[in-house]
């Protein structure tokens, strides 16, 4: 394998230069390295809260089966890959944006790009941002990162005329009051494909059934239907399939100490063993 890594991303791949199948998995939320002079001030055990914790070491078999694997290096309570550019608050800037914004409902409850909040009623910040700050952010940390996801997607596309992506991240147990499911207990795994828009529902089925085969309660497109990236990078009608796969915490991890539990390496081997399903799958359907 071999093993790319900056401040932005780290890139694990087979040896091979060309990918074996064509499937990508990326886990955008998996970083936890800050750049200075950020403003932050939100308290550490707060930001861990939006950390997809242990997300890329659960999914480290893809290389081994000729998948790549994409992890983000900067935390997404920095920037976050998972929103659309223009997925901005105003009232987090001090000056006005150049070009016209489209805050989403998840902005609207401060998690947009910038992230207003890292918990209910914990700023992120002392005060409001420059216009400056936030285009350096996504110059130098959104781009890249998108930029890599995006070759490694078009370039599986171009060989094999079809491309399977499955974008992965981890939820609370619980919804809190930024949430749209606020006080919910979550499933152990939540599939989403923006309703069908991002990936064939036949695929989204599948995803979801061979967790239920391994004993997880399953819920798709409830309470969580994408976000931006399978939005944007999704499109059946061209071959193109994305799926957001949502791990509950509780699952594999104490959620207030940030350790492992005994349910990792259960969940490990679990992903493992659907990696290597997905990769039949689609040597079936390339075939």
């Amino acid at each position: 394998m071999i093993r790319s890594t900056n401040r932005v991303y780290a890139l694990t791949r087979p040896s091979l230069m060309d990918s074996l199948l064509p499937i990508v998995v990326d886990s955008p939320h998996s970083g936890t390295a800050y750049p200075p002079n950020s403003g932050i001030v939100a308290p550490l055990q707060a930001l861990k809260t939006t950390w997809d914790a242990f997300i890329e070491e659960l999914w480290d078999a893809a290389p081994q089966l000729g998948v790549p694997l994409l992890a983000a290096q900067f935390p997404r309570a920095y920037i976050d890959p998972n929103r659309a550019p223009d997925d901005i608050d105003d009232s987090l800037l001090d000056e006005p944006w150049p070009t016209p914004l489209s805050p989403s409902a998840a902005c609207r409850r401060g998690m947009g790009l910038i992230r207003l909040n890292a918990l209910p009623g914990v700023p992120m910040y002392a005060g409001r941002l420059g216009a400056r700050e936030i285009r350096h952010r996504l110059e130098q940390y959104y781009l890249p990162y998108h930029g890599v996801l995006k070759a490694r997607l078009d370039a599986a596309h171009a060989r094999f005329g079809r491309v399977w992506h499955i974008d992965c991240h981890s939820m609370k147990s619980v919804g809190n009051a930024m949430n749209v499911d606020d006080g919910a207990a979550r499933p152990d795994i939540v599939v989403s494909d923006r309703n069908g828009a991002a990936a064939a529902p036949e695929f989204t089925e599948w995803v979801a059934a061979r967790f239920v085969s391994k004993g997880y309660r399953v819920q798709v497109n409830t309470p969580y239907q994408g976000g931006y990236i399978i939005a944007n990078y999704g499109a059946p009608e061209q071959g193109r399939h994305s799926v957001q796969v949502e791990i509950n915490r509780r699952v594999y991890m104490d959620e207030q100490a940030f350790e492992k539990t005994e349910g990792f390496d259960v969940l490990r081997r679990d992903i493992g063993a659907f990696l290597e399903e997905l990769a039949t799958y689609v040597t079936e359907r390339l075939d």
